[in-house]
């Protein structure tokens, strides 16, 4: 842990003497500039109406199990041996599909993301450069709460950059 304070300090004195030697340093908050993106807005909305198929579709899988649980756990002990046994090997593979309708929809939930949002950070990467190349900025840090800048003094790049996207 001491040595990466150490190294966090060698960093931030590293970047403090390159910057006082014509080095330009600014920061922009990607988070914020992400989250008040239209474009993260309108794909926010695709995902939520696609959650919210998944989630209907278990809903009515699992209501459905339970039904049909209900039912033979009722007729259990008028049932047959056989029929009980054919009953649980069809309640075992009803539990099966559930779960594996779950995991496939949570793949394919986050693919979906991964494929809305790829765009957009391109996009904002691409105007973070522009703005950084015309201003002579030589480093742009994240200054995203958690990303490890600690001092965040130079140029904030967010509002010119919401200007370049057009927002």
């Amino acid at each position: 842990m001491k040595q990466l304070k150490s190294l966090v300090i060698a960093v931030v004195l590293f970047i403090g003497a390159q910057a006082s030697a014509q080095t330009k340093v600014a920061h922009i908050d990607v988070q914020a500039l992400m989250t008040s993106m239209p474009d993260m807005k309108t794909a926010q909305e695709q995902l939520k109406k696609i959650q919210e198929t998944y989630d209907k579709d278990y809903k009515n899988m699992v209501t459905e199990y339970q039904t049909k649980l209900q039912k033979y756990e009722q007729e259990s002990a008028t049932a047959g041996d056989a029929l009980n046994e054919t009953r649980s090997k069809e309640m075992q593979d009803m539990g099966a599909r559930i779960q594996q309708f779950q995991q496939t929809a949570q793949k394919e939930l986050g693919q979906k993301e991964l494929d809305l949002i790829k765009p957009i950070m391109e996009k904002a990467q691409a105007a973070v450069k522009k703005v950084a190349k015309a201003k002579g900025i030589n480093y742009v840090l994240d200054s995203t709460t958690g990303s490890g800048v600690i001092v965040a003094d130079g140029p904030d790049l967010l509002a010119d950059v919401k200007k370049e996207l057009g927002f």
